[in-house]
């Protein structure tokens, strides 16, 4: 069964008109999935109850859980995160005095061969969903209140599997997050940490989505770099700093 979580706000418009439904029912559905990161159709109390039983019908709503959670003397949480297909990543909320962090995954696994990276060992599985990302966010927002008595503050694109290989799943992802119809968060609060890949690093210059940007560089001698991080050979440090001076260029 389809993740409702899948359709777009016009799709979701769509779909309540040919139940002869009035489009605003798709608004407030959406409310409660991105806004509200509600997990239960039947939960979505301003529907009439036949209506959730239609919806429930066609669709499915897939959450994450938690099926591991770790405390290090530090604060830090680490959460072992089960999705829908049972298949696990990892999420950590980073505390300190002033701010709390998400540390959110993109991939199961990762295509990339870093030698130093247990996550590469694993290889990459597949993509997260968007819904998938999102939940993690939504996740540590509440661990951070609950824990910490404030919430979240800041995300951190550097868990699992490298964010611009899952390219377009992390920037609809984004704007779920920071849109006032999502969970609302700041966009400058988000940053975005890439092992360097230069056409993904302009792409996301363009989308104007005001996060930041950090390189996982390891090593600025670029034979060295070669040996610990070898899919980086296809990816000169000469091109990866022009990519990094138009994202300055273009985002200041």
């Amino acid at each position: 069964m389809k993740d409702i979580r899948t359709l777009s706000l016009e799709q979701l418009k769509e779909y309540f008109v040919t139940l002869g439904e009035k489009p605003f029912r798709a608004k407030q559905v959406y409310d409660w999935l991105w806004s509200k990161n509600l997990h239960s159709i039947d939960e979505m109390t301003n529907l009439s109850k036949e209506l959730r039983e239609k919806i429930s019908q066609e669709f499915t709503i897939n959450p994450i859980s938690v099926d591991l959670l770790q405390k290090s003397k530090d604060g830090t949480i680490k959460n072992g995160v089960k999705l829908h297909d049972g298949l696990l990543v990892e999420s950590v909320l980073i505390p300190t005095e002033s701010r709390t962090t998400a540390c959110v995954s993109s991939q199961v696994g990762c295509s990339l061969n870093c030698e130093f990276c247990a996550t590469a060992k694993l290889k990459r599985m597949r993509n997260l969903e968007v819904a998938e990302i999102v939940d993690q966010v939504a996740l540590i927002d509440k661990q951070s209140k609950l824990y910490f008595d404030r919430p979240l503050s800041n995300i951190v694109f550097m868990g699992m599997g490298e964010p611009m290989m899952n390219y377009k799943n992390v920037v609809d992802a984004i704007r779920k997050i920071t849109q006032e119809d999502g969970l609302g968060m700041s966009a400058r609060r988000i940053t975005v940490s890439t092992s360097g890949i230069p056409k993904m690093m302009k792409m996301l210059a363009d989308e104007n989505l005001k996060v930041k940007l950090a390189l996982s560089l390891h090593c600025a001698i670029e034979h060295k770099r070669n040996e610990i991080m070898p899919f980086s050979t296809k990816f000169p440090l000469t091109e990866i700093m022009e990519a990094m001076q138009y994202w300055y260029d273009k985002t200041g």
